[in-house]
This record gives structure tokens, C-alpha cells and sequence, in this order.
């Protein structure tokens, strides 16, 4: 979840579309990548330097070229992909062309939150059946049907808009946020019927991190991922922090919105490479927790944003091959990362849209970038 404005708009629309709705371009919402090929357009334009390896060219180059050339849908692109002999790296526009400069990666933070989550559960601190009340008392309210710590996960916990304003993310705190989806609302409809992508799940996700520990969320995320990984451009930067490191791929905002656990880190494509392939690849969690990575929830299958049970987006390529990942937006820039089922195959990517980029433009630039490279 996330939202990016090409152009202005206000703070409080801006937050509370950021937080409830998804990563967005303007008042496009892209969570997530369309569920089938049939819905890619072609891609649309720069080649960069590549070495590849074996007997077969490992990324479409041409492709890329004309996904990657500034123009009507992206002021300018930034792309990585690695794999077993290949490292192509290419930024185009007015984007950094150090392919280590950092960058507010939005929504793609819910990989580490929902990885921290499922350390959690086969440390059993809690089961994915756990309703979210008994480890947060005070957050959902007691008549409403429980919500359990899987369907936060998942985006399957009915959870809908907010009922009381979301100002600047300046001065929030999750509690705050949280309130405002359980504080005055209606319960959700019960059963549930469809998958419901909510930045308020991950919010709660977070809260229950740093109950269970004793921990914050960001001292976790370093624990736990970071420093394993060697992850040097990775963290959870505090409420109110918007500086930017250097390089970065984005110029700092005086006043950006704070969306901490469900999408306000800063890494780099490096780093986000790094983390894909061991995430994916098995590497930081136990083969149970491992394999809800890529269930399938029943009401993912009929959404047009589909989810797996660990909150991953997921996507069947032309030729058939599924990659999982996520995309994420903040400070005007929509990027994502995806991978193979095996972590042996990720392209990073970050994009700066034009004013006059449309929803159906944006997702076949996103899809035109992963196509070409996986």
C-alpha cells in the first residue's frame, strides 16, 4: 500500500488513500500486478549494458529499451535484474544512474513485516490462527468477529476505509492509525467474501511485532533481517525523518507520509535483490511458514489483485512462469520487486510516472518490466 501523486494534492487525501487503498499513481490504485496474462499490454521502451552468460539472452533487451525510454508513462526508470548469469542494471530520466542509490521503497516494506510475522509464528509466539485482540486487546473492538494474525497477512480481515481522518503522517503513531479503522467503524461483514488489499492490516501486523518482543518494529527488522542479510541500505526510518540518504534515486520530501510497518523503509536494489532471493529461496524461513509464501488463499482467487496466505503479490508470466513479489509507491516513485518461485531469478524496479500517466499505462509498464526480465 502506498500512495504516489504525480501531481499535488492534499496531505490528508494523499495519507488516507496511502494507507487504505494500495500503492497508487495520483487516484490509480496498483497493488498488485493483473492476475493474468491476457491483461499485460506490450511493453512499451532503453537498452542498458548487460552481461550475460549461457546460451541463451537472459533479458529481452530490446524490450526493456522501450519500457525504460522517458516518454508519456515514466519520466524515467530504474531496473536491475540478476540471476544465474545475468547482471543487467539501467537508469534512465532524471533517476540516479548509481545502481546503489536508495529509494523510499512504499508497499514493498509488507515483505518484511509479513516475514517477521511468520518468524514469529514458528517461534510460536503466536499462530496464524491467533485472533488479533488476544495480542492487542485494545485495538478491535470485542463484539466484532475475530480477526485472526492470518487474515492480516493475507488482507482477508474485512477491514475497509476509515472512520475518522488521517491528517499528515507527521505525528502519527500506529495506535492512532489503527484507531481510526476500529475506533468508530462498523464490524466488518462477516463472513468475509473477497480479498481486500488495507495498509490497516499490516499496522496492527506491526503493533503485534513489537508486543510480542518487546521490541520496536524497526530494531526487529534489523535483527532479524537486515544484519543477517548484510543489508546495509535497509531500515525503518522514525516518524518525521525524511532525509534521504546518498545516493539516493529520489530527491528528499520536506514532509513525506509515515506509513512505518506496512510501507515506509528505505532501501536499495541491491539490498531488495538480496532480501528477494532470500526470502524466496528459503533462506529466512522454516519450510511450514515458508509454504504460505505461495498459498493461495480461496478469495485471492477471485480478485483481480490476487494475494497469497504470506501477502505476497503474485503473477503468471506469458510463458507461464510465476513470480512473486511486491509493488510499493511513496514520494511520487512506484517501484516493486519480483522474483522466481526459487529466488534464483529478481528484477528490481523504480519508476517515476508522468502527469499524464493512466492506470491501464502504468500497469502495462510495470508488466512490460517484469515480463522482459524474468
Amino acid at each position: 500500500m502506498t500512495t504516489n501523486s504525480a501531481n499535488s494534492v492534499s496531505r490528508k487525501a494523499r495519507w488516507i488513500t496511502l494507507v487504505a487503498a494500495g500503492a497508487a499513481v495520483a487516484s490509480l490504485t496498483i497493488g498488485a500486478l493483473p492476475a493474468s496474462a491476457q491483461s499485460l499490454q506490450g511493453p512499451a521502451s532503453a537498452a542498458g549494458a548487460s552481461t550475460v552468460l549461457g546460451h541463451r539472452p537472459s533479458v529481452d533487451e530490446e524490450a526493456l529499451a522501450k519500457a525504460m525510454a522517458p516518454g508519456g508513462v515514466a519520466a524515467g526508470t530504474m531496473v536491475r535484474i540478476s540471476g544465474p548469469g545475468v547482471r543487467w542494471t539501467k537508469a534512465t530520466g532524471p533517476l540516479s544512474p548509481d545502481p546503489a542509490a536508495s529509494f523510499r521503497i512504499g508497499s514493498m516494506t509488507k515483505m518484511f513485516t509479513s516475514t517477521v510475522v511468520l518468524q514469529l509464528v514458528a517461534e510460536g509466539r503466536f499462530t496464524l490462527d491467533t485472533p488479533i485482540r488476544e495480542v492487542l486487546p485494545e485495538t478491535v473492538p470485542a463484539h466484532w468477529k475475530p480477526i485472526t494474525i492470518g487474515q492480516l497477512l493475507s488482507h482477508t480481515s474485512g477491514l475497509g476505509l476509515p472512520c475518522e481522518p488521517l491528517a499528515d503522517g507527521l505525528g502519527l503513531t500506529p495506535e492512532r492509525v489503527v484507531h481510526a479503522w476500529t475506533g468508530c467503524a462498523a464490524a466488518p461483514e462477516s463472513p468475509v467474501t473477497a480479498q481486500q488489499y488495507n495498509g490497516a492490516n499490516y499496522f496492527l501486523l506491526g503493533l503485534a511485532i513489537e508486543k510480542v518482543t518487546g521490541r520496536t518494529y524497526a530494531e526487529e527488522v534489523q535483527r532479524r533481517i537486515a544484519r543477517p542479510l548484510g543489508l546495509r541500505h535497509t531500515y525503518v526510518p522514525q516518524a518525521g525523518d525524511s532525509s534521504m540518504p546518498t545516493p539516493s534515486l529520489d530527491a528528499p520530501s520536506p514532509k513525506e507520509p509515515w506509513a512505518w510497518a506496512e510501507g515506509g523503509m528505505i532501501s536499495n536494489a541491491p539490498d531488495m535483490e538480496r532480501f528477494t532471493r532470500a526470502l524466496l529461496g528459503g533462506r529466512l524461513l522454516p519450510p511450514a511458514q515458508q509454504s504460505r509464501l505461495f498459498a493461495v488463499p480461496p478469495l485471492a482467487k477471485a480478485s483481480k489483485q490476487p494475494y497469497s496466505a504470506g501477502g505476497l503479490a503474485f503473477h503468471r508470466l506469458s510463458d507461464g512462469t510465476e513470480v512473486w513479489g511486491k509493488t510499493g509507491s511513496m514520494a511520487q516513485y512506484t517501484s516493486g520487486v519480483f522474483g522466481t518461485a526459487d529466488g534464483r531469478r529478481v528484477v528490481t524496479y523504480s519508476f517515476l510516472p508522468g502527469p499524464a500517466a493512466t492506470k491501464d499505462a502504468v500497469i502495462g509498464h510495470v508488466t512490460g518490466i517484469v515480463e522482459a526480465a524474468l
